[in-house]
């Protein structure tokens, strides 16, 4: 993978004051890139550390929760560089709990933030994305790819960021808005209790944002794609579909159970690029 030079590019990042986030900063800011920290907690270390390592960076303090919180970080990047080039949907929240112990206000939150907070930020930014073309790279998770036991709510949003991430390539592509999605595995409280210790050394989130600055880079032509991404492997993620059976007549309980694994066979499956590409397969030959 090729670092590309993003010289006078401004790069909003949301969730930027630790973690992921700032392994983005750093990486875009060591490219050249202007770069627009967004947190609820005050960015201003992460800014400091991208200004000494001679980068431009600008901090801002606001949540992603809201369309109101939302349009603060998008504003400040346009008043300040006049122009928005680059936006990462990074900011995230965790409120674990086995889905019959969760409580509502832990299921809306983590929601909130992960999903309808990537509606919030991309919709402040489309209008500057769209005058002359832009990245977004979304932050889904193997949670929401595979499901993970005790995070149904972060799951659930995340899975639902893979959805957004598709249709919205398809609706970006006129303006040359490109679109992708990062699942990442990084070290974090949670992965430190999964993982044994000679794996987490390899999960700094420092491997995960070479793939973000290459999304967001004019080398990359990729669009509606999500790539899984952690300790040094870098792998695209396909939504497959079986070739399957098809019944001329309504099938009974019977014949769907006789059925059931060439249902379910994957060999020559193919890989839908849109719901237009679903239907074709769903029609009737000619």
């Amino acid at each position: 993978m090729t670092d590309h030079p993003m010289s006078g590019r401004v790069v909003l990042i949301t969730g930027a004051a630790g973690g992921l986030g700032r392994a983005h900063a750093h990486a875009f800011g060591a490219l050249g890139a202007h770069v627009v920290l967004s947190d609820v907690s005050d960015p201003a270390v992460v800014v400091a550390e991208v200004t000494a390592a001679g980068g431009s960076a600008l901090g801002v303090v606001a949540g992603v929760d809201t369309w109101e919180g939302a349009a603060v970080p998008v504003a400040a990047a346009v008043d300040a560089f006049g122009r928005l080039d680059v936006l990462v949907n990074n900011a995230g929240i965790i409120r674990d709990k086995s889905f019959a112990k969760a409580t509502p206000e832990m299921i809306e939150a983590v929601l909130a933030v992960h999903l309808h907070g990537a509606f919030h930020m991309t919709k402040a930014a489309w209008p500057h994305l769209s005058e002359r073309g832009g990245s977004i790279i979304n932050t889904t998770s193997g949670s929401g790819l595979y499901g993970n036991f005790g995070q149904v709510n972060y799951a659930a949003a995340k899975a639902g960021l893979v959805g957004f991430t598709r249709a919205l390539a398809l609706e970006g592509a006129r303006a040359g808005i490109r679109v992708n999605a990062i699942a990442p595995l990084a070290k974090s409280a949670m992965t430190e209790t999964m993982m044994a210790p000679e794996l987490l050394e390899r999960l700094a989130p420092e491997w995960v944002s070479p793939l973000v600055t290459w999304l967001a880079s004019d080398g990359c032509t990729a669009t509606g794609c999500v790539y899984s991404v952690g300790a040094g492997r870098y792998a695209r993620v396909a939504t497959l579909e079986a070739q399957g059976v098809r019944f001329e007549h309504v099938p009974t309980i019977a014949e769907l159970a006789d059925a059931a694994a060439a249902i379910d066979d994957l060999a020559g499956a193919v890989e839908p690029a849109s719901l237009a590409d679903q239907i074709a397969l769903v029609a009737p030959p000619a």
